[in-house]
């Protein structure tokens, strides 16, 4: 079981239309629940810039939560996105048309597993954006050195990794024995953290890795807490069927039930825990 590999399972490579979909809904979720680190790190990146981005390329764009997030946080920059996936770029189009910055963000569908001929034509970048994406290449190395070509002196490439799904649960979650979500997340957290720094170096960018430890009340998270939750522990149960006990199988699927009394679609006690991290990357 490789849960962690499946968490981002949406980037890079052939995939259903229907995982699209459902992969899409909880990338937009994700960053609508978790805004106040991607301004917190796109913040960062404007901080890191000599001078302000004119043309950002967002490598594995999915439905473009990171290409939105960095056109808000550069409004004078070009933003080219970047995915293999037509129906995530659809719909990245879509979202861009609904913010306003459709005439800032191009897409372009393309395998980053092979030549860059298209996307060098759009160089050299001063930003590239490489969130949850690089794990997913046939060679990390490769697309490191591509990148590195392609941005001019002093550019930057930021490099993210979702470090696995967040938790939302209290200890006691009211159904159930105390302590459901930590045992899940024992059983299918199985895969060692992503880390680039050595790969980065060798690729001779100069490197900052930033971790980011987010910890989020159902206020401060917002609206689609409930329903980010929902899809993140129904993907998790979907991998401890052969994992976890019967009753903590019962409790989840009685959470997962938007019918039942502890369902997640009704609780006010949900929060956000998690960890990203982030290396900030410069081209000398």
């Amino acid at each position: 079981m490789d849960t962690h590999q499946d968490t981002h399972s949406h980037i890079g490579h052939e995939r259903a239309s229907g995982s699209d979909v459902a992969m899409a809904e909880l990338l937009e979720l994700d960053a609508e629940v978790l805004a106040s680190y991607l301004a917190e790190l796109t913040g960062l990146l404007a901080d890191r810039t000599d001078t302000a981005p004119a043309r950002i390329l967002d490598l594995g764009s999915g439905p473009g939560t990171g290409s939105l997030a960095l056109a808000r946080q550069f409004p004078t920059a070009q933003v080219t996105a970047v995915d293999l996936s037509a129906q995530m770029l659809h719909r990245l189009q879509k979202q861009a048309a609904a913010h306003g910055v459709s005439d800032r963000i191009n897409t372009l569908a393309a395998n980053l597993d092979e030549p860059w001929t298209e996307i060098n034509e759009g160089g050299p970048y001063d930003l590239i954006w490489a969130a949850a994406f690089l794990h997913h290449v046939t060679d990390p190395a490769r697309t490191f050195a591509q990148a590195f070509e392609q941005l001019r002196p002093g550019g930057l490439l930021a490099v993210t990794e979702m470090d696995f799904f967040p938790r939302f649960l209290p200890e006691d979650a009211g159904i159930g024995r105390p302590g459901l979500e930590a045992r899940l997340h024992a059983v299918t957290n199985t895969q060692p953290r992503h880390e680039w720094t050595g790969q980065l170096e060798e690729a001779g960018f100069t490197v900052e890795k930033r971790d980011f430890e987010i910890r989020l009340k159902h206020a401060q998270a917002g609206l689609a807490l409930n329903g980010y939750a929902q899809i993140c522990l129904a993907k998790l149960r979907s991998h401890a069927t052969d994992a976890l006990d019967a009753d903590d199988l019962a409790a989840l699927d009685a959470l997962l039930d938007e019918t039942q009394p502890h369902s997640l679609a009704r609780r006010n006690d949900l929060g956000v825990t998690t960890t990203r991290t982030a290396w900030i990357a410069r081209r000398p």
